[in-house]
C-alpha cells in the first residue's frame, strides 16, 4: 500500500475510501491515513491564519492610512471576513483557538501592511491592537462595514 501512496495518491485515497466503506479495516494503510488526516487539520489552520493575516493587514492599513481608504480595502475586509466565517463554519473547533492563532496572523499582517503602504513594520504595535470580536465584526470599524 505504501508504494501506491507514493506513486498515485489519488488511487490510494480512492482505495482507502473503498476499504472503509467495505469495513475492511485491517487492510487500511493506517500510518498514511493518520498522516493525511493530520495534514488536513494543519491545512485548515494555515488557511485560517492566512485569511486572518490578510484581514488584519487591511484593518491596519485602514487605521494607519485613513486618507487612502477606498472601496478596494473595504471590499477586501468584507471578503476576508466572509472567508474566515466560512472556514469557522466548516471547522467550528477552530473558533475556540482564534486567540492562539492571532499572534502568527498578526506577525504576517504587519509585514504585509508595511510592504503595501511603504512603511517600516515597527510603525504598528508589537501586539495586535484588535480583539477577535472586532476583527470578525462586520460593522467594525464603522467605515469598513
Amino acid at each position: 500500500m505504501t508504494a501506491l501512496y507514493e506513486q498515485d495518491f489519488s488511487e490510494w485515497a480512492e482505495r482507502q475510501a473503498s476499504l472503509l466503506r467495505q469495513g475492511r479495516f485491517d487492510d487500511l494503510d493506517v500510518a498514511h491515513l493518520i498522516e493525511e488526516l493530520d495534514s488536513m487539520g494543519a491545512s485548515e489552520r494555515r488557511e485560517l491564519i492566512n485569511r486572518l493575516a490578510i484581514l488584519l493587514a487591511h484593518l491596519l492599513k485602514w487605521r494607519y492610512q485613513p486618507e487612502r481608504r477606498g472601496n478596494s480595502w473595504r471590499l477586501t475586509i468584507k471578503i476576508q471576513r466572509l472567508d474566515v466565517a466560512a472556514l469557522l463554519r466548516d471547522n467550528p473547533s477552530l473558533r475556540a483557538r482564534l486567540d492562539g492563532f492571532l499572534p502568527d496572523a498578526y506577525a504576517k499582517a504587519t509585514l504585509q501592511a508595511a510592504r503595501e503602504i511603504g512603511v517600516e513594520e515597527t510603525l504598528f504595535p508589537a501586539v495586535c491592537p484588535f480583539t477577535v470580536e472586532q476583527i470578525l465584526n462586520d460593522h467594525w470599524p464603522d467605515a469598513a462595514a
